[in-house]
């Protein structure tokens, strides 16, 4: 199976969601109309309540476990979790897959852009896609990149994507390949569970700038903390994955970030808040630093 809406949110279970969070679970997905009408309250209660596990991008497969009263049972095989050995576990709307396979291509394009506008051909309907969605290549028309959709072929502008063979791999992206590719979401709200350019929590913009750049690391805050190579935090080099503990650092990890060089922190906060650059020196962060990872290749 296969997301057919922008973003597709996957719940805990299949009464997780509220009334309030039906333009997240509808076909087409309302994901603007949503955030803009969540207050931080309603935000804070799904981590609060467990509501929201992770999300899934346009033209992502799943594996389908089950389906019932209108939802399905899923897997989401892109992304590593020590929840299931097969990947990510969830809950999505039936409505927002689709029994589709991709055209079989090596090329795909790959959304580089912060969004990128994709205009359906038969239909001329539109779709804001998020960064990092990744669709198969079909070839150029009037300047256009066409790509094969759940939805049908469409199109996208030339400046929005980059192109890829699937059986080439690309040399990774540096450490200032990695904070470059951070700092064009900027002033994002946090969402939790959150893995679209709509918003982020702190371990999807972890795991979404890392996956930019050519590197496969878990979903989660607490198997990135296991995942790379363990450095010393007075060794931190810009581009490691800096972890924060509860208890002044003792505790529960429970939040990832960027070092972003010269003492300063690169992440998506919390409830609330926005991507931003801080230095760590003087805040909660610094109690709370516990740990760095390095996963990049030097």
């Amino acid at each position: 199976m296969t997301v057919n809406v922008t973003v597709a949110t996957v719940w805990t279970t299949n009464q997780s969601y509220r009334e309030l969070d039906r333009p997240a679970i509808s076909h087409p997905v309302r994901l603007e109309e949503w955030l803009l009408f969540m207050n931080e309250a309603e935000r804070l209660d799904l981590c609060e309540s467990n509501r929201i596990q992770t999300q899934l991008l346009f033209g992502e497969q799943v594996l389908l476990l089950e389906y019932k009263h209108g939802w399905a049972h899923i897997i989401a095989i892109e992304q590593s979790s020590k929840k299931d050995s097969r990947g990510y576990p969830g809950w999505v709307p039936l409505c927002q897959l689709e029994n589709y396979e991709p055209a079989s291509n090596d090329t795909f394009a790959l959304i580089t852009s912060r969004k990128a506008l994709l205009t359906l051909e038969k239909t001329q309907d539109t779709l804001v896609l998020s960064y990092q969605t990744k669709l198969s290549y079909l070839g150029e028309k009037d300047g256009r990149i066409l790509v094969d959709t759940p939805l049908g072929i469409g199109n996208l502008h030339r400046d929005d994507i980059a192109l890829f063979n699937c059986k080439e791999r690309g040399k990774p992206g540096s450490d200032i390949d990695i904070v470059t590719s951070g700092e064009q979401f900027l002033g994002l709200p946090y969402l939790w569970g959150g893995l679209s350019s709509y918003g982020y929590d702190c371990s999807g913009f972890t795991y979404t700038i890392y996956k930019a750049n050519g590197y496969s690391i878990p979903r989660d805050a607490s198997e990135q903390a296991q995942y790379g190579t363990p450095i010393a935090l007075n060794g931190v080099q810009r581009g490691d994955l800096l972890f924060f503990a509860y208890d002044n650092g003792k505790g529960a990890i429970h939040h990832v970030g960027i070092y972003y060089g010269q003492g300063k922190l690169l992440h998506s906060p919390h409830t609330g808040k926005s991507i931003e650059i801080i230095p760590i020196e003087g805040t909660i962060y610094e109690k709370e630093l516990c740990m760095a990872m390095r996963c990049l290749e030097k």
